[in-house]
């Protein structure tokens, strides 16, 4: 039997999962595809770590290294659903409610000394981040709205707060001395084992890194931030923004960027509170208290301290007579500065430029920002756009064009978040990669507190991507352009690759075009101004930022993108959209059994994998199941089926009932297989016939907390028992089998 694999995630994907999976298992089960599940939450992720520790009834497969191989193979069919990057903070809960649960987990070593503590750090390494990504993306990235979504924003545009040309909203960024300024990059002449060194200034070395496998063609490069040149530019910028009257707000992606962007963070908190951390700084962190982990963290910490209160009234009167500070909820007081994670640069940055360039301020009211990015490889980017709202105004959902994107990610591509090639330097000195025979690839004199980071990108992704490049103009007839800077040591030798492999292809007729990062955001915000689509042929990090701008910017949210991974082996990754894991949605359907999660994108991929799977697997079935789910997917939106705002209203689970609804009429309706048809005709009058029951079932258990048993990891039958009310539902469901 054919084999799609689902996986479980976190927060509101895996809750919404309960719901929607046994409606996907039902459908598939009648082309003899099999849907099975892999858990890869951060949960399962942190006691597959672990075994040793655990019952025989608590061990979990590392599911993770399982997809990891299948994704290396032509049988693979992965629905993959977002899932929690952990930051230490969200690592630490997690491990603190698995041990609450009975598992017997170690806590998490801070400043490991012993051996045991260092093998314990080592294992949770693993885990927080953006772990689960790099290893099952064997494949680049394609990621576009599908023409339902685009043409249901632009029947029913949603709202945009309208931009004024004295705006003083605007991006701040280092320039120098940063990650993109300092970079050094080589090209593999062969394959080899590398190592990083650290030569401190009287001559001794340490290996920061050995073992680093390299292919022939691969790029190499490395790079460090100056701690003294960040704490400069972040004092300026705290003193700009009080100046001008505007919110200060610092951008980061400390999930992703697990290393260096918690540092930096830290580097944000300590600026802006300066007073305080020269007075109390000491102790502070002999309390154990770090500003990498947040305000909130600090916050938290200080209950404990003799002197607490008044440490904590020095935060206060810095609050009070700084800058005012960008807000997360204002009305709970949560900052910009309070959690690391809390703040997403491809989340937030959209987001501020949708809402005329504000953000919002202690008092709830929106206010003109300084967006801090410190680092300027792709700040750049959204000072674009503010300038182009600046000279323009708002974008017209109703009107604007696409910016689809293909993304190089294969293997590992352009990792630069890679917490085993990142290091804060102990002590002042050169940090080299060399070659296993000694030769020094790239060479940096640093001093202590500086960030030092290292990726690889290989040959044979980079070939790939010009290739789904090359294919996406071909099947649309839209410009393709690379996002790449020749005054960038990496960039530079990418777009000698890229030259080199796009004579490869057959491009006659075809507008493929390198730019600039800077240049090319400008170049498609003219475009889609004029309705026209332009693909952003981008590496790693700008494919996570620009499929959540343009989607915001577009559609509203990067939650309704269709998102492909062609395996470079034959196999497909189906991503469910760029959406995030929602744990807000977790926090309300707790508090009020509603769960706003929208499924769009989890739709979109399931009908993408059914397809795959019909061409690999030659299931006419299968291709039935996709594209009667396709145009089941396009009812649903025209009938306004995704999840309301306010109780009363249908939730995830309603919205899961009107498509398996649409489904089903849409598979009766079909001409090419009789018997699925006539199935199928019996489920959607039974569901349609039970429509008013249905809802009035599902929406019956709204404004009452919800026990799901547990956040990170719910108890799999209170979770279903929650996310299933409906037995009318249910019992409709069952009758396929």
């Amino acid at each position: 039997m054919a084999t799609i694999i689902y996986t479980h995630t976190d927060e509101a994907p895996l809750l919404a999962t309960y719901s929607f999976l046994p409606i996907i298992s039902a459908y598939a089960k009648t082309a003899g595809v099999e849907v099975e599940t892999r858990d890869i939450s951060l949960a399962g992720r942190i006691l597959a770590q672990f075994p040793e520790r655990l019952t025989d009834e608590q061990r979990v497969d590392d599911a993770l290294a399982e997809l990891g191989r299948l994704a290396t193979t032509p049988e693979a069919n992965i629905v993959k659903l977002p899932n929690v990057s952990a930051s230490i903070s969200q690592l630490k809960a997690a491990i603190k409610e698995l041990q609450g649960q009975g598992y017997d987990l170690p806590d998490y070593p801070d400043s490991p000394q012993t051996d045991e503590d260092k093998d314990v750090r080592a294992r949770y390494d693993k885990v927080k981040g953006s772990a689960v990504n790099p290893v099952l993306r064997e494949g680049n990235s394609d990621r576009r709205a599908p023409a339902s979504v685009k043409n249901y924003a632009k029947a029913h545009p949603h709202s945009m707060g309208e931009w004024s040309s004295d705006s003083r909203t605007s991006v701040a960024t280092m320039g120098q001395e940063d990650f993109r300024s300092n970079e050094q990059s080589v090209v593999i002449e062969g394959e080899d084992t590398l190592s990083v060194v650290h030569v401190g200034s009287d001559g001794t070395e340490t290996v920061l890194k050995d073992g680093l496998q390299v292919l022939a063609g691969e790029v190499v490069d490395s790079t460090f931030m100056s701690a003294a040149a960040l704490d400069e530019f972040l004092e300026a910028q705290v003193a700009r923004a009080q100046a001008d009257g505007v919110l200060f707000s610092a951008h980061l992606k400390a999930t992703m960027m697990k290393v260096s962007d918690p540092i930096i963070f830290g580097h944000v908190v300590r600026a802006y509170f300066a007073d305080v951390f020269r007075q109390h700084g000491e102790e502070i962190a002999a309390a154990g208290l770090s500003a990498n982990d947040g305000l909130g963290s600090i916050y938290a910490g200080l209950e404990r301290l003799e002197n607490g209160a008044e440490i904590r009234a020095a935060f206060d009167a810095a609050l009070e007579s700084g800058p005012d500070l960008a807000m997360v909820d204002s009305d709970k007081g949560i900052t910009n500065l309070h959690v690391p994670s809390d703040v997403i640069i491809d989340a937030s940055m959209p987001a501020m430029i949708r809402t005329s360039g504000h953000m919002w301020n202690a008092r709830g009211e929106e206010q003109d920002t300084l967006a801090v990015i410190p680092d300027s490889s792709y700040a750049g980017i959204y000072q674009a756009v503010i300038d182009d709202c600046r000279a323009n105004g708002a974008f017209d959902p109703a009107t604007m064009g696409s910016v689809p994107n293909v993304g190089l990610m294969a293997k590992a591509a352009e990792e630069y978040g890679s917490h085993d090639k990142t290091f804060e330097i102990p002590a002042a000195g050169t940090v080299e990669v060399r070659t296993s025979s000694g030769d020094v690839l790239t060479s940096h004199q640093v001093e202590a507190g500086d960030i030092w980071r290292a990726c690889q990108t290989k040959d044979e992704p980079i070939r790939d991507w010009v290739k789904l490049a090359v294919g996406r103009a071909r099947a649309t007839g839209a410009p393709a352009v690379f996002w790449l800077d020749e005054g960038r040591a990496h960039d530079a030798n990418l777009i000698a690759k890229v030259k080199e492999y796009l004579t490869e292809h057959d491009t006659e007729g075809l507008t493929i075009e390198i730019m600039a990062p800077t240049e090319a955001c400008a170049y498609s915000l003219e475009r889609i101004r004029k309705g026209e689509d332009t693909i952003s042929v981008t590496g790693n990090v700008l494919r996570d930022y620009n499929t959540d701008l343009f989607p915001i910017l577009e559609l509203g949210t990067s939650a309704k993108m269709l998102s492909i991974v062609p395996l470079m082996n034959g196999g497909g990754l189906f991503e469910t959209g760029a959406g995030g894991s929602a744990p807000k949605h977790v926090q309300q359907l707790v508090k009020e059994n509603y769960l706003r999660w929208d499924s769009l994108g989890e739709f979109f991929a399931l009908a993408a994998s059914f397809e795959h799977l019909a061409a690999y697997d030659d299931n006419a079935r299968a291709k039935i199941l996709s594209d009667t789910l396709d145009r089941a997917t396009e009812t649903f939106l025209n009938e306004d089926r995704s999840p309301g705002r306010r109780l009363g209203t249908i939730d995830n689970r309603g919205s899961h009932f009107y498509l398996a609804l649409y489904w089903a009429e849409e598979l009766a309706k079909q001409t090419d297989d009789a018997d699925l048809a006539t199935a199928f005709g019996s489920l959607a009058s039974t569901l349609r016939e039970s429509e008013q029951t249905i809802v009035e079932e599902l929406n019956a258990v709204q404004g009452q907390p919800a026990d799901i048993g547990g956040y990170f990891r719910p108890d799999p039958a209170r979770a279903e028992a929650v996310m299933r009310p409906s037995q009318t539902f249910n019992d409709a469901l069952a009758t396929l089998g």
